[in-house]
């Protein structure tokens, strides 16, 4: 029997709803969303504090709390391993990862890889394959995991419910951009540990501690006569009904179904690279940091909050099997199918079970609000990163000479086309067989991002490495995987009562174990052809790898005379088809009369030669979109200015509500330009900062590994 919101718990839930649309007003109304950098990076403004929760609700979507949750019912602590791995992998992002994309000077993942590899194959590639795996495991998988929260605990329209939660993402991400979806994604962090922490309380109280819990689950089995006497079911056989016997191992036989540990740590680990450290989702956020400090103490506070979901999501997970034996371990697919609705299993609906039987009026509705909070920080982190990489990664190659103001409308109108994808996959998705979600995650994963995180280590690490040799790795490890992934979907697992009769390959071989066969394989080849072909150029080399980053004087050394002359060059070059005319109406003789740092204030134009003066990838101008001293004007002729002018006025709410400045209030806006003299500033520490950070990063490493340790032995 389902149970019912009481009116304390609606007015939770509204109360939430109002909060999370007051800060996206907010932040719409308050920060410069106008510029590329300012919708997509926050203006390259945030703080550590900020980042940290938002990280961390990026990652904790409401899958993890119906699929984390689940597995734990289904299989015990294995699941947690993933967290603690995670932990770990977010130092790696922040100590090496991210000091070559800020070194770099880039806003998204393929941007990283056009630049460091020259040419566009890998950076399109890439895009794909990142909007592929967002719209097919990340956004489905999400949508189903909150339509089956509400479903279950609420009884309510399932169409309705996701279209109405789809809609509120959108309006929040497409008006505020990246500044909204942090400063919402802070306050979710709040409420979703204040509720999950609440529940865990609650849960292990109700089962009596954490080690009768350990040793109730491993009782917990359903009460097969008196199922066959409640349910009418035909089939009478029982498979999968005891709780593993390793089920309080984290790290597993080599030979376990769940998680072997050498697959975990040499194929699992490999394609988490992919998720943790060359994701747009992740990444994106980390890089709106307003300096590496920033930036590290982002990923230490990240990684200090994944130490949280192996008790606040795993065991009461583990708990709802102890309390709900006969639903949750039901014992054939047709008893599974009446009590949940899949014949896969029902460890899905462990957490929302739990919450609407264990949680009292009133709380019931700040958990929620908790799940809402989930499912709508996973949608706004989807929605933002891949406008960001469709509109910076594919648009603007269809499109070179787009202004910034168009980049930021096509943004915001992809963010519209993946809400009407969304709402297309609802249907699909309540079909979707139920299962172990969240391995089915990680499966799919594991077939397509190994090849990455081999690219982005190689490109990084070994200067060598060049575009050939990417490109032929990638390529043979993505159709491997492909091939794997089509395979997996053809022969699929069996119901728990037939006999299994996939090939043996598919049968025996786990898929982290294919993940690390895809890591390795992509490596070698990338290695062999890249040895022979000729090596990159040295400026593709010179910012983009991890020794880049302790090179930082390599433009500083040139003379004032030598700087002056480069930038004088690109200032004329780029006013060629202004007759001639200086920026800000300068004659060429008071150029020469300007110091060679002022000069920076200046130029604005692309000089592909000339990487130190270059605009970034990210804010592109055109020939009406000519800045000078950080005011806009715009060089077009004057009858051109009357037709902006006339269609502007007719555009003004649209701008407003898009987040465009006006034309006025564009001449005294400072434009953002990632140069790099300012990606150098940006990766400057005090020492004092540098060892508090290093101190922490030894202390949540240190407590990742016990963590391992711990639940493994």
């Amino acid at each position: 029997m389902r149970a019912s919101l009481e009116t304390a718990d609606i007015a939770i839930v509204a109360l939430y709803f109002v909060l999370v649309m007051c800060i996206g007003f907010f932040a719409m109304w308050k920060y410069n969303r106008s510029t590329v950098s300012g919708y997509f990076l926050a203006g390259r403004s945030m703080t550590w504090v900020a980042i940290g929760a938002s990280l961390f609700v990026s990652n904790i979507g409401s899958e993890h709390f119906i699929g984390l949750a689940g597995s734990g019912a289904a299989s015990g602590f294995a699941v947690g391993a993933w967290e603690f791995n995670a932990l770990m992998l977010l130092q790696l992002l922040g100590w090496v990862f991210v000091p070559v994309y800020i070194r770099s000077g880039v806003y998204t993942m393929p941007e990283y890889l056009s630049k460091r590899f020259g040419g566009h194959r890998i950076q399109i590639y890439f895009a794909a394959l990142s909007l592929i795996l967002y719209i097919f495991t990340k956004l489905s998988v999400d949508l189903y995991s909150g339509a089956l929260f509400i479903q279950e605990s609420l009884g309510w329209n399932l169409y309705l419910s996701v279209i109405l939660l789809i809609g509120m993402t959108a309006l929040l991400t497409v008006t505020g951009g990246l500044v909204a979806v942090i400063y919402t994604d802070t306050l979710q962090a709040l409420l979703m540990i204040i509720g999950a922490l609440t529940l865990m309380i609650i849960s292990i109280t109700e089962v009596g501690g954490f080690e009768e819990v350990k040793r109730r689950y491993m009782l917990a089995s359903p009460n097969i006569t008196s199922i066959l006497l409640t349910y009418n079911i035909s089939n009478t056989d029982s498979c999968n009904v005891d709780p593993k016997p390793d089920a309080l191992k984290m790290l597993r036989e080599p030979t376990d179904e769940d998680i072997p540990w050498p697959g975990f740590l040499l194929g699992q680990t490999p394609a988490s690279v992919w998720y943790w450290c060359a994701d747009q989702v992740i990444v994106q956020r980390v890089l709106a940091a307003k300096n590496i400090a920033h930036a590290k103490g982002s990923t230490l506070m990240a990684g200090f909050l994944k130490l949280l979901p192996m008790f606040i999501i795993v065991v009461p997970g583990m708990i709802s099997r102890i309390l709900f034996a006969d639903d949750i371990a039901c014992i054939n697919p047709e008893h599974c199918f009446q009590v949940c609705g899949s014949r896969a299993g029902c460890s899905n609906i462990a957490y929302p079970r739990l919450v609407m039987k264990l949680v009292p009026v009133g709380l019931r509705g700040l958990m929620m609000a908790v799940m809402i909070a989930a499912l709508m920080s996973d949608l706004d982190s989807i929605f933002n990163s891949a406008s960001t990489i469709f509109t910076l990664d594919v648009y603007k190659l269809i499109r070179k000479s787009a202004t910034s103001r168009e980049l930021m409308i096509v943004g915001r109108v992809f963010v519209a086309f993946m809400v009407v994808i969304s709402i297309a996959w609802v249907p699909i998705i309540v079909e979707m067989q139920g299962g172990q979600m969240y391995l089915y995650i990680q499966e799919v994963a594991d077939y397509l991002t190994p090849p990455v995180a081999a690219l982005f280590l190689m490109g990084i690490f070994w200067k060598r490495c060049n575009e050939q040799g990417a490109f032929y790795g990638g390529m043979a490890g993505f159709v491997l995987g492909a091939i794997r992934l089509i395979l997996a979907f053809i022969y699929r697992a069996p119901e728990c009562n037939q006999p299994d009769t996939r090939p043996s390959f598919i049968k025996n071989i786990h898929y982290m174990y294919v993940a690390t066969a895809l890591f390795w394989i992509t490596g070698i080849v990338t290695f062999i052809v890249s040895l022979l072909t000729p090596p990159p150029t040295k400026e593709q080399v010179r910012t983009t790898t991890f020794w880049a980053v302790k090179n930082r004087n390599v433009k500083e050394n040139a003379t004032k005379g030598e700087l002056y002359k480069v930038q004088e060059k690109s200032i004329l070059k780029c006013n060629e088809n202004a007759n001639h005319i200086i920026p800000n109406g300068k004659s060429e003789e008071n150029i020469k009369n300007i110091k060679p740092e002022d000069i920076n204030l200046l130029v604005t134009c692309r000089d592909d030669s000339n990487p130190v003066i270059s605009v970034s990838h990210s804010e592109v101008e055109t020939p009406v979109d000519c800045y000078s001293n950080g005011q806009a004007a715009l060089m077009g002729e004057k009858k051109h200015e009357e037709e902006t002018d006339d269609r502007e006025r007719h555009l003004k709410f649209i701008d407003w509500f898009c987040g465009f400045k006006s034309k006025n209030m564009n001449k005294r806006a400072v434009r953002e330009i990632e140069e790099e003299t300012v990606c150098l500033q940006m990766l400057e520490e005090t020492p004092k900062v540098k060892l508090l950070l290093n101190t922490g990063l030894v202390c949540v490493c240190s407590l990742g590994i016990f963590m391992f340790v711990y639940f493994s032995l």
